[in-house]
């Protein structure tokens, strides 16, 4: 899971973090509070890595698959996923 809470205030001086170890064929899900342009970054990174699918999480349905190069996963299907408390 990604997850982003440092908005930068401008997407011409935003960088993200480097990818973890993504394994093939896994589903990546984005989470955290970050400008809608942020999140489009993140997924047009995401989109050359060897995820087979990349999910947006919303607190109030669950992740949102939002890419996806796998029949195992359909755009708009919801996962339903509980994250951990951050300590």
């Amino acid at each position: 899971m990604l997850s982003s809470s440092t908005p930068s205030p401008s997407p011409r001086r935003s960088s993200l973090p480097p990818l973890p170890n993504i394994p093939r064929g896994s589903l990546v899900i984005v989470e955290g509070r970050a400008p809608i342009w942020r999140y489009g970054m993140a997924l047009h990174l995401l989109h050359g890595s060897p995820a087979a699918a990349v999910a947006f999480y919303d607190p109030r349905l669950g992740a949102v698959v939002v890419a996806t190069h796998s029949q195992e996963w359909q755009v708009g299907q919801v996962v339903d996923v509980t994250l951990s408390e951050k300590q």
